[in-house]
């Protein structure tokens, strides 16, 4: 980052500010590191690889208790 900074201040809503620390835990990045890297992408004309969590959450798969789900799984196996 540039020895010059200046600061922003943005508000957010806090769903927001939740999926942004979501995110940059993953990336294991501070969120403020995470928000200059999402701004960077977005100038210079690139798309981020999808989030494959968010991905995942949007499918809106049947999802519940994973040992009922094992259980499942293995009485369909017999």
């Amino acid at each position: 980052m540039s020895t010059n900074t200046q600061r922003l201040q943005v508000l957010i809503p806090e769903s927001l500010q939740r999926r942004i620390r979501k995110a940059a835990q993953r990336s294991r990045v501070s969120a403020g590191a995470w928000v200059r890297r999402a701004i960077e992408r977005e100038l210079a004309g690139e798309r981020p690889a999808a989030d494959p969590l968010d991905r995942l959450s949007s499918l809106g798969a049947p999802t519940g208790d994973i040992e009922q789900m094992l259980a499942e799984i293995e009485a369909g196996r017999g």
